[in-house]
């Protein structure tokens, strides 16, 4: 087999012989580094996920990712939070959620941070929590026509068709806005309360 056509069974065909010795004596420390091996090979962060929600995933991180450099940065989280109606932003915030990262955000560290924040996070709570960003006053409401806008314009575009039909099941308040968390309660429960 060529050097390009096969990774063998260690990498010798990729690796001068040093590196492949080094890597062989990290291998010989004991079962506490073998377990740990195995445990970061067991964690990969895309099977996590089904194929659909990693689609999901990277759509929403193309439209966080403004200038299209395949890095998520200040500017974009800023660009982000304008089109969401909200332009000021703290400096520091955004600083934090930069520092999540520990260095820079690709698609990639972008899912694991969703990961990590998600495992183990009750699917009630993560809908809820993507709602919140959408209500600044914390009412438990989102404005009807600018949620509308938004299913229109971004990520899957819904057509406005299958956003009247959503509508036409959705819980609103006297003025006409979303109640969402009655929303996210007939999204993860089915459209019958508890009694």
């Amino acid at each position: 087999m060529g050097r390009g056509e096969s990774l063998g069974s260690r990498g010798e065909d990729l690796f001068p012989p040093t590196v492949l010795q080094a890597s062989r004596k990290a291998g010989t420390r004991g079962k506490a580094a073998a377990t740990k091996q195995a445990q970061r090979g067991s964690s990969n962060v895309f099977s996590m996920f089904e194929q659909a929600q990693i689609q999901e995933f990277k759509e929403a991180f193309s439209c966080i990712d403004q200038n299209r450099d395949g890095i998520i940065c200040k500017s974009d989280l800023r660009e982000t939070y304008s089109q969401l109606g909200k332009v000021s932003v703290p400096e520091e915030e955004l600083d934090a959620m930069l520092q999540e990262g520990k260095g820079p955000i690709n698609f990639t560290v972008f899912l694991t941070l969703f990961g990590e924040k998600l495992n183990g996070t009750d699917p009630e709570e993560a809908i809820l929590s993507a709602f919140r960003m959408f209500d600044p006053s914390g009412k438990g409401v989102v404005k009807k026509d600018e949620f509308k806008q938004l299913l229109l314009t971004q990520a899957d575009k819904f057509s406005l068709a299958e956003v009247e039909q959503m509508f036409a099941l959705t819980p609103m308040d006297l003025a006409g806005d979303i109640d969402y968390k009655s929303l996210c309660y007939i999204i993860t429960h089915g459209d019958e309360k508890e009694e």
